[in-house]
């Protein structure tokens, strides 16, 4: 991977104005909410990306679509673990 798309992912994944020390802006929401809420917070921002991208982010706010989509999934297969247990 070379330093432009290095940089690239980290603008999309973890961009610098959602960090404040070692705490993410996405963690400390995910700590204050339960799962359900956090779930609806993700397909919240999905459909915000996916609505807009043509108008305003293009590719890249799709990339930032696939971040909130992707935390979903792994969301959604913990709380599935932890019903299942």
């Amino acid at each position: 991977m070379n330093l432009r798309k290095i940089l690239y992912f980290i603008n999309v994944n973890h961009p610098r104005h959602y960090t404040s020390g070692s705490v993410e802006c996405i963690d400390a929401i995910r700590s204050c909410m339960t799962d359900d809420a956090f779930s609806g917070y993700l397909r919240g921002n999905c459909m915000k990306y996916l609505w807009r991208y043509k108008q305003k982010g293009g590719v890249e706010d799709l990339q930032k679509c696939e971040f909130y989509l992707n935390t979903l999934i792994k969301t959604e297969k913990e709380h599935s673990c932890k019903e299942n247990k």
